[in-house]
């Protein structure tokens, strides 16, 4: 199984025969870059690379990447995603995304999509709810709530309108954390910048989701650009936020939990400056380990009789995705059952 490799202050990456070779940076306290030892990373054995700060590679090296499918995803020192380098789409298929196209355009076939992915988050974020319940956290005001909301998914009549339902859900959501976490508390939902240890988790876990979810896109014949829930626009991927929706409560927040409450993150993992709350790297480290061996996870699927990962259940829900469209099978969004 090909691995994620996550580079953090990554210096300089290039290529040695058949082995990628990882320089990172090391900085004294003269403030003077130095690098430090190298590590070398078999290319077979690589499926995506993260890079958080600046990286230091040749065209040459990107065109190795690519005839080796692997994929780069860019975060910028606030933790913000700021792009990908994708392998040459080599599945692309025209009749999907006419498909696609003509998915978006027909109103009703839109909103049958969009609903889905409404449908399958609330779900989700229930069964979270539902589990803490059941551990003594009196979730269930919040729980009545959602369930109201949830039953306004499908009486919208635009994509606006259900983005409004989809909002109410996630800020009586979160208003739950703060029942479910000991140490830390949520002041609401913040963003760009995230301004309490909280937020810091959920923005940065969402944003790793995001990417996983376009990796999985992009070994469909589906196109990221074209998208249900989500508007397209300029820049971004929006199918990948569409997805990620169903995931964001199983995978980020189900990490987010665990990481807190067991205290394998601290305050000291964080940075407060600027008005901003961000992990510093020793965090970081900790909290992707932690999404690393979620996404390895493994659960008995009931249609397919074996064992999938979570990481496999991304794929799974994009080929789902792609037999709607095609008019093969209706798609149905991905609940947990457990």
């Amino acid at each position: 199984m090909r691995k994620t490799y996550y580079l953090f202050n990554p210096g300089e990456l290039s290529r040695k025969d058949n082995t990628l070779k990882f320089t990172p940076i090391q900085e004294e306290e003269s403030g003077i870059e130095t690098y430090g030892q190298p590590r070398y990373i078999p290319v077979e054995g690589v499926g995506d690379f993260f890079v958080f700060g600046s990286l230091k590679a040749s065209s040459s090296l990107f065109n190795f990447l690519g005839q080796n499918d692997i994929a780069v995803h860019f975060f910028d020192y606030y933790e913000n995603y700021t792009g990908s380098f994708m392998p040459k789409d080599y599945l692309m298929a025209g009749k999907v995304i006419i498909n696609q196209v003509e998915h978006y355009r027909d109103k009703k076939k839109r909103m049958s999509i969009a609903c889905k992915f409404i449908e399958g988050a609330s779900y989700n974020i229930l069964k979270n709810l539902q589990y803490y319940n059941r551990r003594g956290k009196d979730t269930e005001p919040l729980i009545e709530d959602i369930k109201r909301y949830s039953a306004q998914v499908n009486s919208a009549t635009t994509p606006s309108q259900l983005m409004g339902v989809e909002g109410n859900i996630r800020q009586t959501y979160y208003d739950a954390f703060n029942l479910i976490l000991n140490d830390f508390e949520m002041n609401g939902r913040t963003k760009q910048p995230p301004l309490d240890e909280v937020n810091a988790l959920i923005s940065f876990g969402n944003m790793v989701c995001y990417s996983f979810c376009l990796r999985a896109i992009h070994h469909t014949q589906l196109d990221p650009t074209i998208s249900y829930l989500h508007e397209p626009g300029y820049r971004r991927f929006s199918l990948a936020l569409d997805i990620a929706e169903i995931f964001k409560p199983i995978i980020v927040d189900r990490v987010i939990f665990r990481v807190l409450n067991k205290r394998e993150i601290q305050e000291k993992h964080f940075d407060q400056r600027f008005n901003k709350c961000l992990l510093n790297e020793s965090g970081k480290k900790i909290f992707v380990q932690a999404l690393e061996e979620k996404l390895a996870e493994t659960i008995q699927h009931r249609s397919l009789k074996r064992s999938v990962s979570y990481k496999h259940l991304i794929k799974l829900e994009c080929y789902k995705l792609s037999k709607h469209v095609l008019n093969m099978e209706e798609y149905k969004p991905f609940k947990m059952w457990w």
